[in-house]
């Protein structure tokens, strides 16, 4: 019989939690953060870099999959770890968020989305079945229910009934994804900003019964101050003894943030986005290595980091392939940032399991205020 996903809290500081997410490809340290690997790869990283980089779970995106290469030739060649090279666990998500970005491209209705495909124009149907469908040929290890994402800004009314269909898609969903051991499904909490919608759809999420909760409908432009108020109630509002899930989230500032208000899990494209574009996350905050004053500094991005573009490479040299727009600018760039965050959830397991959380915070806006100023 396949093991079952489950979830152990190993310790507490304040709101904050540490513990472990078994499945049968692998244990997930929580606070965790997700490497988005949207199209089936982490963009200018190999898979065994990612892991090198401390990852144990990497996040692949519905919507692009279903249209590129195809859920069922997906899994046609083996499921989705396979054909990436993978082979520890996948979060899903459902394609609803980038569903509901597509805005004149789109139609909602209860049934669910009819959509224009972004790549050819191609007509599509998403559904609560058809993503739960989906999920299921690419193989994801935990696979989330299919909501619907309503934009920003949003009346009060507006939101609350964008928040009861998604309830209502949860349950479908609940019900397409079955009995699946070895497979968790994560039930989405919408609400806007709204405390008393925020209540209303966690009751009805753990009404249905998910092996862990995503707080969604956050990260999506209404600003640090305002997530953190959701968040200094809402996870509260979910169960103890199942992971809870941010989506969507971010920059350093705000991981720590959330950890601090009991987030177990995060996801976002900016630490491979920023290795895009000459951006390195430091310690000390952001760097650009665009910056002429790079130039000529023979020293490490961040001393204190062990990446290979740390290990390896100096500022000036980081400075020149980004300015030559050479490929290996984004591939030392990305390893590094992804290194970076991964050191950083690894500081708040150790400093929630060793009751020196606190101390941990201060240390790391103390750093960033600072700001990257250490001199020649």
């Amino acid at each position: 019989m396949a093991q079952k996903v489950s979830f152990t809290l190993n310790a507490t500081d304040g709101r904050a939690r540490t513990g472990v997410i078994s499945t049968p490809r692998g244990e997930i340290r929580t606070p965790a953060f997700m490497p988005v690997g949207t199209a089936a790869t982490v963009k200018a990283m190999m898979p065994e870099s990612v892991r090198a980089t401390g990852a144990d779970i990497l996040l692949g995106n519905t919507y692009h999959l279903m249209l590129r290469p195809g859920a069922e030739r997906i899994a046609a060649l083996g499921g989705l770890h396979r054909f990436m090279n993978w082979e520890r666990p996948i979060l899903t998500d459902s394609g609803g968020f980038q569903v509901m970005s597509l805005s004149g491209l789109r139609k909602l209705t209860e049934e669910g989305v009819r959509f224009s495909s972004h790549v050819d124009g191609s007509k599509h149907m998403l559904s609560p079945e058809r993503s739960m469908e989906i999920q299921k040929l690419l193989g994801s290890d935990i696979v989330m229910c299919f909501d619907e994402c309503p934009a920003l800004p949003a009346t009060e009314a507006e939101v609350a009934k964008s928040m009861q269909l998604s309830m209502r898609w949860a349950q479908r969903s609940r019900d397409a994804f079955g009995d699946r051991p070895g497979h968790a499904l994560f039930g989405i909490m919408q609400g806007g900003v709204t405390r008393d919608l925020r209540a209303e759809s966690a009751a009805r999420l753990r009404e249905i019964g998910f092996d862990g909760y995503a707080v969604g409908g956050l990260a999506v432009g209404e600003g640090q101050e305002a997530m953190f108020g959701v968040l200094d109630y809402a996870p509260g509002f979910l169960p103890e003894d199942k992971p809870r899930y941010l989506m969507g989230v971010g920059k350093p500032d705000d991981i720590v943030g959330a950890v601090e208000r009991g987030i177990d899990m995060m996801d976002c494209v900016l630490p491979s986005r920023s290795g895009r574009t000459g951006q390195g996350w430091t310690r000390h905050g952001q760097v650009n290595l665009k910056n002429a004053r790079h130039k000529d500094d023979p020293r490490p991005l961040d001393a204190a980091c062990g990446c290979p573009a740390c290990r390896n490479y100096s500022r000036a040299y980081l400075h020149h392939v980004v300015k030559a727009d050479e490929i290996i600018g984004s591939m030392l760039l990305t390893w590094h940032n992804l290194h970076y965050y991964q050191d950083l959830m690894q500081g708040l397991r150790d400093a929630i399991a060793g009751q020196r959380l606190s101390a941990f915070v201060a240390e790391f806006h103390a750093k960033r205020a600072e700001g990257d100023i250490e001199p020649l």
